[in-house]
């Protein structure tokens, strides 16, 4: 495994790699098993696996947060080894934004501006566009890897790339769980025993509303209201409980398509965000002549 600190050093030890698949898993570090379910999935299906370290310090809408927010790099780097990274890059921010930077990828719309973006500042997500951007042109991987737990900010990702032609496969893995069910994020260490205990009412009021659609509830109100009853019940006031589609971020008033349930909260002074998707409602089965729906654009 190599560490290299500039893009110009990480084109030079990727350039006679490109004969074969290049993953790519970008991180802020503080490494844990979602980051590593999300080495290994990058690791199993490409020749060359390529890790960046960067906390990026303009999608930070709270200076405190980007203080506080840990910093373990030797830890990491035996995680990155264990895990059979190839490459990692750890840039500093005068790499990423050297003298004279002036250029900001903005993704518009409810996918930025709702939600995260709402409560965190339409900044949060112009830094989280630029910085994705420029790393994905810094690495050009044939795969890039995201945790499902960051659902908007995958959105956000999936917009930038289709928008700006960027030749990258947008790989989403399923969101990693400690035994409790709580999502696993590199803000959990900062949780008091009381506070973990909690906090997990949020993945519980996620499988609350997973349960009550499951029985045929499709108002979203009903199914919000669901999810903010067991919050309540553990003493968690959310900043959001919303359901949206999951590629627009439009709100969802009645479910029929798939629906995103997402959850933000402070437990204590720790921001916690978790999501599960709903599956489409199914359609009633109908009796009658096949040939009926043949009638429906016919003139």
């Amino acid at each position: 495994m190599i560490v290299v600190r500039t893009v110009a050093d990480l084109r030079a030890a990727l350039r006679d790699r490109r004969t074969g698949t290049i993953g790519f898993v970008p991180t802020m570090g503080a490494l844990h098993e979602g980051h590593v379910s999300l080495l290994r999935a990058a690791r199993g299906g490409n020749d060359t696996l390529v890790l960046s370290i960067f906390v990026n310090p303009t999608q930070f809408d709270e200076q405190s947060d980007l203080a506080a927010y840990p910093r373990t790099e030797a830890a990491d780097l035996a995680v990155a080894e264990g895990a059979g990274v190839d490459v990692v890059f750890a840039p500093d921010a005068a790499e990423m934004y050297p003298r004279g930077f002036s250029t900001v990828v903005s993704v518009s719309g409810p996918v930025a501006e709702t939600l995260e973006g709402a409560q965190r500042g339409r900044a949060h997500f112009d830094g989280v566009a630029t910085v994705v951007c420029k790393l994905l042109l810094s690495v050009l991987p044939d795969s890039a890897y995201f945790g499902a737990k960051d659902a908007q900010q995958v959105a956000v990702v999936r917009r930038l790339v289709a928008d700006l032609s960027i030749p990258v496969r947008v790989v989403v893995c399923p969101t990693s769980r400690d035994d409790d069910g709580l999502a696993r994020s590199s803000r959990n260490a900062r949780l008091a025993p009381d506070e973990r205990a909690r906090a997990i009412a949020i993945p519980r009021a996620l499988s609350a509303v997973t349960d009550a659609a499951a029985a045929g509830v499709t108002d979203t109100a009903a199914l919000r209201a669901e999810a903010r009853a067991v919050l309540a019940g553990a003493g968690v006031e959310p900043e959001y409980v919303a359901l949206v589609d999951p590629v627009s971020f439009e709100p969802v008033v009645v479910r029929e398509g798939p629906v995103l349930v997402a959850i933000a909260a402070r437990v204590g002074r720790t921001r916690l965000i978790d999501n599960v998707v709903l599956e489409p409602v199914r359609q009633p089965a109908h009796s009658g002549r096949p040939a009926d729906s043949a009638h429906e654009g016919g003139a």
